[in-house]
């Protein structure tokens, strides 16, 4: 061994030795861990009894306590188990193992919860675990008996730790107390350029009608916890028997209702309109949330407003179906069936309506329009009401055909406020709702159902018969879950995750109400008054702004009076139309693929064709052709040209065929590009898009109070509804025949470069 390797050795190993006396010159002694597992420990404690009171709290003392008890008991264990585990690794002391996983488990579990933003959850509560276990370790250690004997190195760290840890969590405790920041609202591409608006002619829908309006309930009579459904009641019911659509109800769950699946209670609380009838029948239902915090008297501001204009509404009362962590056992046993079940005791209630509307005795006697029904469901309930409009059809329950169906109620009008979709599918298959009049209301910044899944229910709504019936979506820029009912409010979830989430950016609860006001109220009006006038209202939202808050909307639109060209659902070819015998074909597209829109979390069901195009890369002007089948579609001097279309958000030029995401905030505004008809003698007519409207970016919502808490899209893919009437066409080009549309054509003339995605082309008549 040369003297250059010996120098080399003795100097590693001198290294070494300093490092290792480094090393215990700032190890943490055990009084400062004690310190940590204390720190930690309270932090950890202090967690779980804010989300134990924010679950249990609305629940009566007695089960408050005892589920308190059992959730902090839940993660102890939990975490004491996988300390036990852990622990034959040498490293970190035990106990304060114990306290990190007990902590993980219950971020887990928070995070599993707020699943719009988990990646802020756990790191805001591993952020608290941390500051929490340097205080307490700095405490302990300046605070101790060999504070003197300490070295000057572990007397700068403890310092250093009990400052950072205390700026830390006061800092922390500031933002994460502090409400957010007020929305931005990026210009409204609606209403931009020179569009002409007509407003309606008719009255607000939101105002209240002619009709005194009186109140009354009817339920079990021996309600332990709802009077108004015990003693209280008015009318009685009799309790129907759901256990065979139901499982897992726990013994609990009776205990503290006083009954099981076997003899679930009809309650409902009635808003009708003093006069002769008969009126037609709207029953509303909400959706999950706690049991111990009733949820149908929040909507009372509709159905008071409904029966002043001559509807009798009922809030139905299905709260013992709701979620209850202490009653599930910390959501062990929790309940299996009950979106089905749902929706089958919507009909149990419009069976005892029925039999009250052919009871002479009875106060609603011939009171009741049954072929006049609407259903109104939010959250949970929103689904419910499709599963209850399609069980009305069908003479079995699609999953047991031991229970026989005898329904055939005359349900016209179905509307989803802010709906969760397939958390229950009949015979494991979508549901399909077939003439029936639809609406589903959702809100850009809803933190629980947070990507438009009410998107796909529309979608899967189709008009065969020859009645008029619509079907129509409205997606509300800065509108969440809960605002729709006054008793959820502004938290959608419960705390501590809502700490996490940005409240300021939300509009007023009572705007936001009053939205569902004017959409819900026009809608019953125009479906089950047939006061046709509110129907334009959601062929074009803009004709009602006078009477809604100033934000940004995004509708969908389309009726039995309409023929579609092209839905995009028939097969793989990308050059084939719906209907048979047309072709499609394209010209310098950048992009050009079939698929679903892109959503926040899953797709939203319904196929659409992406198209892209860049004038700077290709030197070229792109362009859409969809040719029409001969004969098979019939038009007139007043048909109407419809099509949806939403921006893409992404890069229209991608690399190596793939795409590359979204495109930078900056590059992005709103769209415009020319639409042309051609007729079959080759005349040519073409207005721009912004001839009805420009085409909107996408709404941009980011839920948490900073960016990277969520992994998920800001925004998605949302469809807006376009229409040009051939008769401006004709204008434009008075050699244009209108009644023999061959061609129609898209091309990207008006903007640079962008992706759009297109769905439904046809005509209206």
């Amino acid at each position: 061994m040369n003297s250059r390797t010996k120098r080399t050795l003795r100097l590693t190993r001198r290294v070494c030795v300093w490092l290792r006396r480094a090393g215990r010159a700032v190890a943490p002694g055990p009084r400062a861990w004690r310190g940590a597992i204390w720190g930690g420990l309270i932090a950890l404690t202090m967690l779980l009894l804010v989300a134990a009171h924010g679950l249990f709290g609305p629940a009566p003392t007695a089960w408050f306590l005892i589920g308190t008890a059992l959730f902090l008991a839940a993660f102890a264990v939990a975490g004491g188990l996988l300390t036990l585990v852990w622990s034959i690794l040498k490293g970190l002391p035990t106990p304060y193992l114990w306290v990190l996983f007990s902590t993980l488990l219950a971020l887990a579990n928070m995070a599993l919860a707020a699943l719009s933003v988990p990646v802020g959850v756990v790191t805001v509560g591993l952020g608290a675990l941390v500051m929490a276990s340097l205080v307490g370790a700095s405490v302990a250690v300046v605070a101790g008996g060999n504070w003197r004997e300490a070295t000057a190195a572990q007397r700068a760290i403890a310092l250093g730790g009990l400052v950072l840890g205390l700026t830390g969590l006061l800092g922390g405790g500031a933002w994460l107390l502090d409400a957010g920041s007020g929305l931005t609202y990026p210009p409204s591409a609606a209403t931009q350029g020179d569009v002409r608006i007509d407003p309606l002619n008719v009255t607000n829908p939101a105002e209240p009608g002619p009709y005194a309006v009186r109140t009354l309930f009817y339920g079990s009579g021996d309600d332990r916890h709802r009077p108004e459904y015990g003693g209280g009641a008015d009318l009685l019911t009799r309790p129907v028997d759901g256990s065979p659509l139901i499982e897992r109800w726990s013994g609990l769950r009776t205990v503290y209702w006083g009954f099981g699946p076997e003899a679930l209670p009809l309650n409902g609380r009635v808003w009708y309109p003093e006069g002769e009838g008969p009126f037609p029948l709207v029953l509303i239902l909400h959706g999950q949330h706690p049991m111990h915090e009733a949820s149908d008297p929040g909507y009372a501001y509709l159905a008071e407003l409904l029966a002043s204009r001559g509807f009798i509404a009922v809030s139905v009362d299905e709260n013992f179906l709701n979620l209850s962590p202490l009653v599930d056992l910390l959501m062990f046993q929790s309940l299996i069936g009950t979106d089905d079940l749902r929706g089958w005791l919507l009909l149990e209630h419009l069976q005892v309506w029925r039999d009250w509307d052919s009871t002479p005795s009875h106060p609603f006697y011939q009171q009741v329009d049954l072929d006049n029904i609407g259903l109104i469901g939010h959250s949970r309930g929103g689904q419910a009401v499709a599963v209850a409009a399609a069980f009305n059809e069908v003479p079995y329950y699609p999953d047991d055909a031991s229970v026989g169906f005898d329904y055939d109620f005359g349900i016209r009008s179905v509307i989803a406020i802010a709906p969760v979709d397939g958390a229950y599918r009949p015979a494991k298959q979508d549901i399909v709702l077939e003439d029936v009049n639809y609406l589903v209301l959702h809100g850009a910044h809803d933190m629980d159902v947070f990507t438009f899944q009410g998107d796909r229910q529309y979608s899967r709504t189709y008009f065969g018969g020859g009645d008029e019936r619509f079907k129509a979506a409205v997606y509300i820029y800065g509108a969440n879950h809960g605002q729709f009912n006054t008793s959820w409010g502004r938290k959608d979830l419960f705390e501590p995750v809502m700490r996490v989430f940005n409240l300021e950016q939300l509009m007023p609860g009572e705007e936001q109400r009053q939205i569902a006001k004017v959409t819900i109220s026009a809608f019953l009006e125009a479906t089950l008054h047939r006061e046709t006038g509110y129907r334009a209202l959601f062929q074009d939202l803009r004709r009602g702004l006078a009477w809604l808050p100033d934000t940004i909307y995004l509708h969908q639109y389309q009726d039995s009076a309409t023929r579609l060209a092209t839905t995009y659902e028939e097969d793989v070819d990308l050059t084939s139309t719906t209907l048979p015998g047309g072709r499609i074909a394209s010209k310098n597209l950048t992009v050009w693929r079939e698929q679903p829109a892109t959503s926040k979390w899953e797709d939203l069901g319904d196929q659409t064709v992406y198209l892209g195009w860049d004038v700077e890369a290709t030197n070229s002007t792109a362009r859409y052709e969809i040719r029409l089948p001969k004969g098979d579609l019939t038009t007139t001097e007043g048909s109407v040209l419809v099509f949806s279309l939403a921006d893409g958000n992404e890069d229209p030029t991608p690399e190596d065929g793939e795409v590359r995401g979204e495109m930078a905030p900056d590059a992005r505004g709103p769209i415009d590009l020319t639409v042309e008809v051609v007729d079959g003698g080759g005349e040519i007519a073409r207005l721009p898009l912004s001839h009805f409207s420009f085409l909107p970016p996408q709404l941009k919502a980011q839920l948490g109070k900073a960016g990277f808490m969520s992994p998920f899209p800001t925004s998605e893919a949302i469809l807006n509804h376009f229409e040009f009437p051939l008769a401006d066409f004709a204008a434009v080009n008075p050699a244009f025949d209108s009644t023999d549309v061959a061609e129609i054509r898209l091309i990207f003339d008006r903007t640079e470069a962008g992706v759009v995605v297109l769905d439904n082309v046809g005509f209206r008549n």
